[in-house]
């Protein structure tokens, strides 16, 4: 079964929601490396959930959106559209990470899909 493996928040300002989120909920935010601004969020240690990331907001994805993890893109990507649901963003690299989308159910709701994959470049 596929399942939400990670969460996205995509503020206007990111330094004043990095400030917010760590001083209300004592999250950890590591500025990731790359030809983007992405921040990698640590929500806790040893309790249930999940981690997230934040970027900068743009037009492909809402305020809040859930990464559910895939066995294969491809496929998904197919299904996603079979089923009344839309592509956002077309399917690319996250380097040593996997590849990923942003997609759309049928009411416009957007989430990102990820295939996990070391390799990916």
């Amino acid at each position: 079964m596929n399942r939400v493996i990670h969460f996205e928040i995509a503020p206007r300002d990111p330094e004043k929601a990095t400030t917010f989120y760590a001083g209300t909920f004592g999250w950890k935010f590591s500025k990731m490396g790359g030809p983007m601004e992405y921040w990698l969020i640590t929500t806790g240690d040893n309790n249930p959930g999940i981690d997230g990331g934040m970027m900068k907001a743009d037009d492909a994805m809402g305020p809040v959106v859930n990464t559910i993890g895939v066995e294969n893109l491809d496929a998904m990507m197919e299904k996603v559209k079979a089923n009344g649901g839309s592509i956002a963003t077309p399917k690319h690299a996250i380097p040593s990470v996997g590849w990923f989308c942003y997609a759309k159910d049928p009411e416009g709701i957007p989430f990102g899909m990820i295939q996990l994959d070391e390799n990916a470049k």
